[in-house]
């Protein structure tokens, strides 16, 4: 079935291609269907409903070494979300039928490089699917035309391509000294300990620090997200980042690093300075879409600073919040995509009591705020909360307090966020102003309907998770 994900947007992309000029608009129906199919596979095959005995022969003249595991059906089903969400917007608020004939293009290549992300089972071809995905996001952001959104796709390429270097070092490295570039080959290296092999897996790792926009390596992402169309801004804020970085170091790190030494440290350092960095620049904001941006920073930084954690709970911790954030943050970047169209701006500061005038775009993004905040019961208390236990009983105890700590300074920004932009008394201006559309408003109320049942059901999610990641 592994195969049969990978090449299903594949496939799409070259039908949208021979399909005559005149059947163009259907582009944006054909990629929500693969969205939605990718989905439905990630749900329905731990199951056993999809392992369909014909797609045998089909798997096997394909012929990839793939392998659809626990985190790769993670990885699946996330982008599935947000793609289909980044689909709604993106129909609804492209313009012209070029630019969304070219966004279709786009993130069907983008979600192919995201597939494979989640499925290989070696550094080099990781590396490549990373780039695929890295390049197609690149792209998307100059959609939107302007000089802003051409300074942020540069300063992501720019910083991009410093990381192909550094990921490229890598292999060699790992090549010359491990003999091959498996994730068995690479953690075997590691387990004997030679410094060439640390040196490599150091390059590796800054690689993907860089594309997962780690403090220090984080000045490119504000200016992309925000710079970005709304609809691509949904798309990097929800899944890209996170594959194309966090979900390769939650795959590589227990198996290369185990629950000590100086990898783990490295990842606990990483993620608590990036955390707390992108915590205390959101509160300096005004513009609703920076603030989500540097939210997202910090929020990466609790997924890698739980791989640091207690080996039983650590994959489980980042997985959970994985999950939760790409809803969350791919809903609140939904509710900004809604609020630059109707009024025409950004800035938090121009706006207030929006909520009394679009009050499905207010209620969700209290629903996002307090979810990303780590408030119960919403899916975000929970895997916050298991994030601080993984590091108190791997006995971190300093990072378990950066971890509440920064928790607070996230509640703290939200509720400026929330007193800014819907609390109070519209400005006579706004008199007229309506919700956006469904373009906006399905996606926002299913991602907020998605927190809120997980939150509920998560006491009775929970032990299946730990009798999987345990």
């Amino acid at each position: 079935m592994s195969d049969i994900i990978l090449l299903l947007p594949f496939v799409a992309l070259l039908l949208l291609n021979v399909l005559p000029r005149a059947a163009r608009p259907a582009a944006g129906a054909i990629t929500a269907v693969v969205m939605a199919l990718e989905t439905a596979a990630a749900i329905l095959q731990p199951f056993g409903l999809l392992s369909w005995p014909f797609l045998g022969a089909v798997e096997k003249a394909v012929g990839f070494s793939l392998r659809l595991d626990s985190l790769a059906i993670l990885l699946v089903l996330t982008a599935g979300l947000a793609g289909l969400a980044s689909v709604f917007v993106a129909q609804a608020g492209t313009a012209t039928l070029r630019t969304k004939f070219l966004y279709t293009n786009l993130m069907l290549i983008a979600m192919i490089g995201i597939n494979g992300i989640a499925m290989v089972q070696d550094l080099f071809t990781m590396y490549v699917f990373i780039e695929v995905t890295s390049v197609a996001a690149v792209i998307l952001v100059v959609l939107r035309d302007g000089e802003l959104s051409f300074e942020g796709a540069w300063k992501y390429l720019l910083l991009s391509a410093i990381a192909s270097v550094l990921m490229l070092a890598s292999l060699g490295m790992f090549l010359l000294t491990a003999g091959g570039v498996s994730f068995d080959e690479a953690a075997a290296a590691l387990r004997a300990g030679t410094a060439e092999a640390w040196v490599a897996a150091a390059l590796f790792l800054s690689g993907l620090f860089v594309k997962s926009a780690m403090v220090p390596f984080h000045g490119w992402l504000a200016d992309a997200y925000s710079e970005a169309p709304p609809g691509v801004s949904v798309f990097l804020a929800g899944i890209v980042t996170k594959a194309s970085g966090v979900f390769a170091l939650m795959r590589l790190a227990p198996a290369a690093f185990g629950d000590t030494g100086p990898g783990a440290m490295i990842l606990l350092v990483v993620g608590a300075v990036t955390a707390v960095g992108g915590a205390l620049l959101s509160l300096t904001q005004s513009d609703v879409k920076r603030m989500l941006a540097y939210s997202s920073i910090s929020q990466m930084g609790y997924i890698v600073m739980a791989l640091g954690g207690q080996p039983g709970l650590a994959l489980v911790a980042a997985g959970v919040h994985f999950f939760n954030h790409t809803v969350s943050k791919a809903q609140l970047f939904v509710n900004a995509a809604a609020l630059e169209r109707q009024l025409g701006t950004r800035d938090m500061d121009r706006m207030g009591g929006i909520a009394s005038l679009m009050p499905l775009t207010g209620g969700t993004s209290v629903v996002g705020t307090l979810s990303v905040a780590g408030l119960p019961p919403l899916a975000g208390f929970w895997s916050k909360l298991i994030i601080v236990i993984a590091l108190w009983k791997a006995g971190h105890v300093a990072f378990a307090a950066i971890a509440v700590l920064t928790s607070l300074v996230t509640l703290a920004y939200f509720l400026s966020l929330q007193r800014r932009v819907f609390f109070g008394i519209a400005p006579a201006q706004w008199s007229g102003i309506r919700e956006a559309g469904a373009g906006y408003t399905v996606p926002a109320l299913v991602l907020s309907a998605i927190t809120v049942a997980v939150g509920l059901g998560f006491p009775f999610l929970l032990p299946i998770l730990l009798g999987g990641g345990a």
